[in-house]
């Protein structure tokens, strides 16, 4: 029996959803990222102005100072949406797994020196709170802030937070036990050298302006942060003297802040670039909590680095400095 077979070609009657369609100036193909960011901002139809916040409607740009003329400029140059970011963040749990996996079966923590198991221990278990903050701070912004394009990647930014805390809290686990979290949480509320950082976090907590939170945690914070303790510390100073496996057991952290200061960037630079109030505020904002956050974080990579601590912090100092600038700042 001899069978034909044919194709038939079917035009669909629309590229895309008519919201996405007007953003993108006609029915035109969107891709997914489009079309779960762009449009969806809710902007009108509001039952009653909340009562907490009477001066405010329930999605209002003025909650802050910056001013965008289109809020959907701030988009995300990875692209992320709920779809793939789920899948990006499950390949890299799988990896580190792997890497827990590895320290645990060869017994790697076991041959870390005692000196330096005490180091990484004191440092990083109490940057468990720290990531607990950035995550309570992230999804602040995405309660208060206006533009799906920011609010969203800022929601996934905070569950990764969550993620670096869940890691720190399983590192402590492998290398010392279920004490060294009573330990490490007593060093956050009492310990001098943790103080800085430590106010540092719950100021951040009171801020009222949302854009302000985001440049306080996501720019200046982290931006100083991430490059000191796992960049110079343990990709560097403990990596070198046999502490391989601490490096192992973190490296989701460095990978994802190389990942995500790309989409904090991209938020900065274009904030700046749409007006000179605009810069302004963000310069003045990056002035004054950067040098706050430097300031908390010499005594804590003292613990690790000694008297090297100032010199380690002033380079990463120029580097964030360097990065400002280029996004439009002036620091």
């Amino acid at each position: 029996m001899h069978i034909d077979l044919k194709t038939v070609k079917i035009n669909p009657l629309r590229q895309t959803f008519a919201n996405v369609a007007d953003r993108l100036g006609g029915d035109k193909p969107a891709s997914r990222y489009q079309e779960a960011t762009l449009g969806l901002q809710p902007e009108a139809n509001f039952h009653y102005r909340p009562t907490w916040d009477p001066g405010h409607e329930l999605f209002d740009p003025s909650r802050t100072a910056i001013r965008m003329k289109d809020w959907y400029a701030l988009k995300d140059p990875r692209q992320l949406y709920y779809g793939n970011w789920t899948m990006t963040r499950a390949r890299q749990q799988d990896a580190m797994e792997s890497n827990f996996d590895f320290v645990e079966t060869r017994g790697l923590a076991a041959t870390l020196p005692a000196e330096l198991k005490s180091t990484a221990l004191h440092l990083l278990l109490p940057l468990r709170h720290v990531a607990w903050g950035a995550n309570m701070n992230n999804f602040s912004i995405c309660a208060y802030g206006y533009g799906t394009a920011i609010t969203a990647p800022s929601s996934f930014h905070a569950m990764d937070q969550l993620g670096i805390a869940q890691y720190l809290t399983r590192l402590g686990l492998l290398l010392a036990g279920p004490e060294s979290l009573d330990i490490a949480k007593q060093a956050w509320l009492k310990q001098p050298e943790w103080q800085g950082l430590r106010h540092y976090v719950e100021d951040s907590f009171v801020l009222s302006d949302w854009f302000m939170l985001y440049v306080v945690q996501n720019f200046a914070l982290d931006g100083l942060l991430y490059p000191l303790v796992y960049d110079r510390i343990v990709d560097d100073h403990l990596a070198m003297r046999n502490g391989s496996a601490v490096a192992m057991l973190t490296a989701f952290m460095t990978e994802w802040y190389g990942e995500s200061a790309k989409w904090v960037d991209a938020q900065i630079k274009i904030a700046a670039a749409e007006s000179p109030a605009n810069r302004e505020l963000l310069s003045e904002w990056t002035r004054t909590w950067r040098d706050r956050a430097l300031s908390a974080l010499v005594p804590v990579a003292a613990m690790a680095l000694g008297e090297q601590a100032q010199a380690a912090a002033d380079e990463v100092l120029g580097q964030f400095n360097s990065r400002a600038a280029k996004l439009g700042l002036s620091v």
